[in-house]
């Protein structure tokens, strides 16, 4: 019996030892089978994050429609153009009081501005004062601009009244004692975006840019300048038979000749800036400053150069970003430059990834100071020349 017993005991080990094998088979099995799922679970979610992905890409249509041009390569960032820390030595003014104080002006030692509410300001001491507005409320969004107004551009007349540029309501004439306002010229509307919509004229880079003459005697206007590239800073030179003008998107400053033997031609003042130039204002060595809030980094590398001949890129990408998410990817530098006849330049000061000085626009010089204004910044920043 235990013999058979034994027996009986050998004959079910084996069968044993094949059953043994079943777990491990049963386990290859469950295996292959969650990897199954795994694979369609990826699959599944790709197709689901894909699917919208190709309609955006393929179907879709792009709000801009950009066209391919040319930049040389970036200058060398050296010499002149040296990188340094001096604009951070700036003190901020009336930080969080303003908004986008694009342009700077001064009556004595009365400084006025214009801000990103339709305001224009009287600033005297620490003490701000509002001249006028030029719109209407609501304010304070860029989908209020159109009413509101948006007051870029601001200058003293030989009259000792305010000459002052609005994206959207125009030219006016304004008082800053009474706050009295006239408007000249109504607003312009030859480009099919508003300054509100400043990424897409920027990244479209259409040639649809004009400059414009008014005659204060005859009221007449009339286009002097025509086929540029997002025109921005205007500053008429001391001769008063030519103004510069810089067009941003070509990092460049045109000269036109308005009156004189020249007038009607048109040259080149300053070419391949080693930023995007904005506003123009005089220095008091006799030179111009000029403010730029994103550079070309060279050695290094510029996102505008690089989309510059690739239009399809930037179709794609507004295609899946907003403006206000695209503005982030722009890597913020700010460079004001002091430039010379022949576009010498002959000092420059910085603030990379302006931690203190961001978003300049203008560089006003009064009394030893620069006074820096800003498109988007919620204050004016003043740098003492003698301290850089």
């Amino acid at each position: 019996m235990n013999e058979s017993g034994g027996l009986r005991l050998r004959r079910l080990q084996r069968p044993q030892v094949i059953t043994d094998e079943l777990p491990e088979r049963r386990l290859k099995s469950s295996g292959t089978y969650s990897g199954r799922v795994f694979q369609v679970t990826l699959l599944s979610l790709g197709g689901f994050f894909l699917l919208p992905l190709l309609v955006v890409v393929f179907i879709l249509e792009s709000p801009i429609n950009p066209e391919a041009f040319s930049l040389r390569e970036p200058p060398l960032m050296k010499g002149c153009w040296e990188p340094n820390l001096k604009l951070r030595e700036s003190q901020r003014l009336f930080e969080d009081q303003i908004l986008g104080p694009e342009s700077i002006t001064n009556i004595g030692d009365v400084l006025y501005t214009g801000t990103a509410d339709g305001q224009i300001l009287k600033l005297i001491g620490r003490r701000i004062l509002t001249v006028t507005r030029l719109g209407k409320p609501p304010c304070g969004s860029k989908e209020d601009e159109p009413v509101c107004g948006r007051p870029l551009g601001i200058k003293v007349g030989p009259n000792g009244t305010l000459f002052v540029a609005d994206a959207y309501l125009g030219l006016f004439e304004v008082n800053p004692s009474t706050g009295e306002k006239t408007r000249l010229v109504a607003g312009d509307s030859s480009s099919r975006w508003q300054r509100r919509n400043y990424m897409e004229l920027i990244m479209e880079a259409t040639a649809d840019g004009r400059v414009l003459e008014f005659d204060t005697e005859t009221k007449e206007l009339t286009v002097i300048m025509d086929n540029l590239r997002f025109p921005n800073g205007i500053h008429l030179l001391p001769d008063e038979e030519s103004v510069l003008v810089a067009e941003t998107t070509m990092a460049r400053i045109r000269r036109v000749h308005v009156a004189g033997l020249n007038k009607g031609g048109m040259d080149t003042f300053v070419e391949n800036l080693p930023g995007f130039p904005d506003n123009i204002r005089p220095s008091s060595s006799g030179g111009y400053w000029v403010a730029m809030s994103a550079v070309r980094a060279n050695p290094g590398f510029s996102l505008l150069d690089f989309l510059s001949q690739r239009p399809w890129i930037k179709k794609l990408i507004f295609k899946l970003f907003s403006p206000d998410v695209l503005v982030k990817f722009v890597p913020r530098y700010s460079l004001v430059a002091e430039l010379h006849d022949g576009g010498i330049c002959t000092r420059s000061f910085h603030d990379p990834n302006g931690l203190v000085v961001a978003y300049v626009s203008e560089v006003h010089e009064h009394a030893g100071s620069l006074y820096l204004g800003s498109f988007r910044s919620p204050y004016i920043a003043k740098l003492d020349l003698e301290a850089v």
